[in-house]
């Protein structure tokens, strides 16, 4: 079992959260970003910055049992297709019976963004996001480690 970070858009105390809990339970964390992030992890893999290049490589590197974190609703829908977890980092865990509707959700927002219109930014990050991303790491880790 691995802990994969899509790091090109994950918060700074996300990033600390899985490395802290990676080392308490023995476990790597790889993290894949795009050249024009500056992130320090033993196990980072700098891709370029086109288009889905770093989802790719976190969709090559995954496997069964593993934990994805990423905001990427479609990338989170092909990890789960593999048999890996998949955490947001406010701590939602993606699901299967969920993922349709958030794809389609996703695409009507990027409809109306196409045609001019506005859509929300996520709120700012709070303490409360940030011990809700770890338990649901914890979570998902012990869930693993039980089932695996």
């Amino acid at each position: 079992m691995k802990i994969l970070v899509d790091a090109d858009a994950c918060p700074k105390p996300v990033l600390q959260i899985c490395f802290r809990l990676a080392r308490k339970y023995n476990l790597a964390v790889w993290t894949v970003a795009s050249f024009n992030h500056n992130i320090d992890s033993d196990h980072h893999i700098v891709v370029g910055n086109a288009s889905q290049e770093a989802d790719l490589k976190i969709m090559n590197l995954t496997k069964p049992g593993d934990i994805v974190i990423t905001q990427d609703w479609g990338l989170a829908a092909m990890v789960l297709g593999k048999g890996a977890k998949c955490l947001s980092p406010m701590g939602r865990e993606y699901e299967v019976a969920t993922m349709d509707f958030l794809l389609e959700e996703r695409e009507v927002k990027a409809k109306l963004r196409r045609a001019g219109g506005r859509t929300r930014g996520p709120k700012k990050r709070s303490i409360e996001d940030d011990k809700r991303f770890e338990q649901s790491l914890h979570k998902g880790i012990c869930s693993l480690m039980r089932n695996g």
